[in-house]
């Protein structure tokens, strides 16, 4: 499956940043991590952290396939409103979910300290703004809502953005202290390098062909032909899962994003706001960490890369006359425009745990606008279920939930 289209940013941004073998010989291991983005490369970080002797394969070069084409918003805020999720789910499952989310800027922002990283993150507030009049009431709601249950927010109201922000023609809107962006290609290569240097081996263009279980462990088969001897097996394969897995548990679906330059003087506090708005689907918009402006949106349903990517055009056009919206009078020089593919679920909610179909093994595939954040979760998740032990949100996240 091809996940992304037409030069994505941070691939051209920060080139070939690392090279790894392709598996050539038979290795054992304590676990086996299948996919090189950034969930996969938390995930590999942890399970070294904890003493477990790890391989990474990738059927790709490593970070090529989503991780190149996220635009890398770190935000705690669900697709589903947390007033919405609550009633989906119920109180204790939707406010836990957020504060995850929450919770995993905070530790990703340690993880670049940690590592010393060049990724560029960066502390953001998160601006959700109404785009049509008929949203304010359950904007409003959702306000309540976070307020509520302790999260840092503030409404301002339309001559409040425009004069914070410079936007024009919105309603009002929420606007969160807790945000972050950061490079998530950059990052993820980071965190590999960091623990390819305590063992953990790495191989790029290393397909998996089938994975046999047997008691205590799983056998897995090359396209190449080397095996993989490993006690268990974490799935960190995004949307390619969805030909894993026979049942119709998420929507794909695929999203356009741009990169210009920009004037800085045409735009108030953007540098340090993740902007988002209530369109359906909606638009999304901060700047990189070398000073230029990235807006997306135009989301579609995704049926095959060839027609997902003869929309470049005309989804191009579309966002831009959304940011006309509220900024009639800037230019936008394209620089770069790409699409990717991610998934809705449900609920909004990432799936992390068990199938019941694939023994010894475990899932996590971060779905949704908070694929990375909930990577984060994923890390704490597993590191527990390698133990034999429960995490809290494991009810909210499993399959056939």
């Amino acid at each position: 499956m091809d996940l992304k289209s037409n030069e994505p940013f941070w691939l051209l941004k920060n080139g070939l940043t690392a090279s790894y073998p392709s598996l050539k010989s038979d290795e054992e291991c304590d676990v086996l991590i299948i996919g090189g983005g950034i969930t996969g490369s938390l995930i590999a970080h942890q399970m070294v952290k904890d003493g477990y002797r790890t391989i990474l394969i990738d059927k790709r070069e490593i970070c090529n396939g989503s991780t190149s084409a996220t635009t890398s918003m770190l935000q705690y805020e669900i697709d589903i409103p947390l007033f919405k999720l609550i009633d989906q789910i119920g109180e204790k499952g939707a406010v836990e979910s957020y504060k995850a989310c929450s919770d995993a800027i905070d530790i990703i922002e340690q993880l670049t300290k940690e590592l010393k990283s060049k990724a560029g993150f960066k502390r953001k507030r998160s601006l959700y703004y109404a785009s049509r009049k008929k949203d304010v009431p359950w904007l409003q709601q959702e306000f309540e809502a976070r307020k509520k249950y302790g999260f840092e927010v503030e409404w301002l109201d339309a001559e409040e953005i425009q004069k914070e922000f410079g936007f024009q023609n919105t309603f009002g809107g929420i606007v969160s202290k807790q945000g972050a962006s950061v490079d998530a290609f950059k990052l993820a290569h980071e965190l590999l390098e960091f623990n390819h240097r305590k063992g953990l081996l790495v191989f790029d263009k290393t397909e998996m062909k089938a994975a046999k279980s047997y008691r205590g462990y799983n056998l897995v088969s090359t396209i190449k032909g080397p095996q993989i001897k490993a006690k268990k097996i974490i799935y960190c394969i995004g949307y390619e899962s969805k030909s894993l897995i026979k049942e119709n548990f998420v929507d794909l679906k695929s999203t356009y994003a741009l990169v210009s330059e920009i004037d800085d003087d045409k735009f108030k506090n953007i540098s340090s706001t993740l902007v988002w708005n209530t369109d359906e689907p909606y638009m999304y918009m901060r700047t990189t960490d070398d000073g230029r402006l990235l807006i997306g949106g135009g989301d579609e349903d995704f049926y095959d890369a060839k027609k997902r990517d003869a929309l470049l055009d005309k989804k191009e056009r579309q966002i831009l006359k959304t940011l006309k919206k509220i900024r009639p009078d800037y230019h936008f020089y394209t620089d770069f425009v790409w699409a990717g593919t991610f998934g809705e679920t449900k609920d909004g909610l990432p799936y992390i745990g068990e199938h019941e179909k694939f023994n010894n093994s475990y899932f996590v595939l971060g779905f949704g606008g908070n694929g990375i954040t909930f990577s984060v979760t994923g890390m704490e998740m597993t590191s527990l279920f390698m133990k034999n032990k429960k995490h809290p949100l494991s009810r909210y996240f499993k399959f056939e939930r």
